[in-house]
Parts: C-alpha cells; sequence; structure tokens
C-alpha cells in the first residue's frame, strides 16, 4: 500500500507532525534550561527528597499492589464468569475519571473519619498528609496498566500446556509458578514497570490527598504558582530526564521479545 508515493507522502508528513508535537514541548524544557540551573536544581534538597520519595512511593505502591494485581490478572485471562465485561471495565475505571475525582474518591475512604483511616491512625499510618496516601494514590491511577499487561501475558500462554501439567498429577500451585507465571513474565514485568513509571507522574490524586510531603510534580506546580516558570522548569528538566530513564529500561525489559507459543 504504501508503495503509492502520494500516500507514502501523507503518511510521512503526519507520522513527522506527531512526533515533532511530541518532542517539541520535551526539547524546549531542555534547552530552556541551562547548565547552572541543572547543577542548581540537582544540588537543591528539596529537589532531591521529592525525587526520593516520588520513587520509593511509586515502587512501592507497585509492589504492595502488585502482588495482588497477578491473580486477579491470570483470573481475567483465564475464566470467564458472569458480569466478566463489568469487572474489566471496573479495571480501567481509574484511566478514565480525572484523576482529581480519583482523589477525592479516595479521600473519602482514608479520611480520618472512616474506619480505615481510624484504623491507620491505631497503626502510626496517616493517609492524609502522609506517604501512605500518597501511595495508595499513586497506585490506584497505575494500577490498571499492570493488570491490563499481565492479562495479556497469561492469554497468551497456551491453556494445554497448563492441563497437561495437571494431567501429570501437577498441583494447581505449581502449574501457576512453573509454567503459567514464567511463560507470562515479559508481560509481568513490563506491566510493573509501566505502573511504577505511571505512579511517577501522578499529581491530580496526590495533591488531594497529601499537598505535603512533596512528591515531585507537585513541586513543580508549587514552585510554578510561587515562583513562576523560570523556577518550575529546570525542576521539570531534571524529573523528566528520571523518566527517560525508566521509559529507556521499560523498553530495554521488552526488546526482543519472544512469544509463549514459541
Amino acid at each position: 500500500m504504501l508503495r503509492n508515493w502520494k500516500l507514502s507522502m501523507v503518511f510521512l508528513f503526519l507520522s513527522g507532525l506527531v512526533l515533532l508535537f511530541i518532542v517539541a514541548p520535551l526539547a524546549g524544557i531542555f534547552l530552556k534550561t541551562s547548565l547552572p540551573q541543572y547543577s542548581q536544581v540537582i544540588a537543591d534538597p528539596a529537589v532531591l527528597r521529592s525525587i526520593r520519595l516520588t520513587l520509593l512511593s511509586s515502587l512501592a505502591g507497585t509492589l504492595l499492589f502488585g502482588v495482588a494485581s497477578i491473580p486477579l490478572a491470570y483470573v481475567l485471562a483465564r475464566k470467564d464468569f458472569f458480569l466478566k465485561g463489568l469487572v474489566n471495565g471496573l479495571v480501567d475505571l481509574p484511566i478514565v475519571i480525572p484523576h482529581s475525582a480519583a482523589g477525592i474518591a479516595i479521600l473519602g475512604v482514608v479520611s480520618r473519619g472512616t474506619w480505615l483511616g481510624k484504623a491507620g491512625e491505631a497503626a502510626g499510618i496517616s493517609f492524609v498528609g502522609g506517604v501512605a496516601g500518597i501511595i495508595l494514590a499513586m497506585a490506584f491511577v497505575s494500577i490498571p496498566f499492570l493488570i491490563n499487561a499481565a492479562r495479556d501475558g497469561f492469554e497468551a500462554v497456551p491453556e494445554k500446556l497448563e492441563k497437561a501439567a495437571l494431567n501429570l498429577g501437577a498441583s494447581p500451585w505449581r502449574v501457576f509458578f512453573t509454567i503459567s507465571l514464567p511463560l507470562a513474565k515479559r508481560s509481568v514485568l513490563s506491566g510493573l514497570v509501566m505502573m511504577w513509571a505511571r505512579g511517577l507522574s501522578e499529581f491530580g490524586a496526590v495533591v488531594i490527598i497529601a499537598y505535603h510531603p512533596m512528591i515531585t510534580p507537585v513541586l513543580i506546580w508549587e514552585r510554578f504558582n510561587a515562583f513562576g516558570l523560570s523556577y518550575a522548569r529546570p525542576v521539570a528538566a531534571v524529573f523528566v530526564l528520571v523518566c527517560l530513564v525508566i521509559f529507556i529500561l521499560m523498553r530495554l525489559l521488552s526488546k526482543n521479545p519472544v512469544h509463549v507459543r514459541n
């Protein structure tokens, strides 16, 4: 189809336009930030604290909720049940709702007057204005990326392998941990990385639950409001670089995929 030069030119033009739309704003951040500004930001303790908090909070949310998400992804891949379509829709819900609304929804569950908020306070855990609330907000908006990727991975595992192992006397636990999960591990790992990466960029839900301690997206917003674009841009540039490193890691994990049917 692309042998038609007119169609090829249209495709190339539109592709270049879209790539320019993605790259130009990011390039502007880097080019308009001077080396002294990079040095100043990297030496700023508040920025370093916020980046560390952002990375670790997103990682904690990914690990904690990933443990429960992988079995759910397997059930969605293997089982047909009543209202399965509704469950799949619920999994995708955090992606489509406004994240400020997601923050309000989470706040209604973990605020100090709720049973979960009271239980957290009794255990010394503060969700509102605390790291635990940040972890919850990040996990809530990013968990669909893990479930969907893991579900696709499990769906690609041939059921005949699992049934053969069961017929040979293997327990369902052994089948899952020695056949299903290893064959789907690339998709599961990719989903974990995507969930972590998505959590890093969350702002709307987190700012409702915990303005302090500040994660980097909130810090960028705070500096933009207080000091203007010239103070917010260097922080954004450094944080975008961190996100790019994670993106490259994600691409390396999914490089040269080997389909499980092979």
